[in-house]
């Protein structure tokens, strides 16, 4: 089990804190680009629980990844295939929000790394809409709480005094 908060910050980025179940913690200020990478990590938290990811960018942070190993250039070396799966998906759903179009399975499948179903795309956007529902909800000084089980799927948290 993994405890995510992501923390509001004055200029919209995130503050990313990740508690493992053995207490440990890995941590990250989002200041270039933060707005964006407050959402890529909703983004991940919806693409790794609903397609049921067990080794995505939460899995492995989970498995005792620091965040900075995620990159594939830490201490751990290159990334496992799953990672990088997860986050060719996430680069597309992240790439069809900006561009403000939501795409058609075809559409989406023809970067896409595997096949994704009609039903698993809709389910990744609904929870991350509801994800960002919860987000733009959220008081600067807040955090947004979510728990990540690799085994499990979706928990939602909810918003609290500001942590990291």
């Amino acid at each position: 089990m993994l405890r995510i908060e992501i923390a509001k910050r004055q200029d919209g980025s995130g503050a990313l804190r990740c508690t493992r179940q053995d207490g440990s913690v890995t941590w990250q200020k989002q200041a270039k680009h933060g707005a964006h990478f407050a959402l890529h990590d909703m983004t991940h938290f919806a693409v790794e629980t609903t397609l049921g990811y067990r080794r995505g960018f939460f899995g492995l942070i989970a498995e005792g990844w620091e965040v900075e190993d995620t990159t594939g250039k830490g201490a751990r070396g290159s990334l496992p295939a799953e990672a990088i799966e997860v986050e060719r998906i996430v680069g597309l759903f992240d790439t069809e929000r900006g561009s403000g179009v939501l795409w058609s399975t075809e559409e989406f499948n023809t970067s896409a790394p595997r096949a994704l179903t009609d039903a698993e795309i809709q389910g990744v956007r609904s929870v991350r809409a509801a994800l960002f529902r919860q987000w733009s909800a959220i008081p600067v000084g807040q955090k947004l709480e979510l728990t990540f089980e690799p085994a499990a799927r979706l928990i939602l948290g909810s918003a609290s005094e500001q942590g990291p």
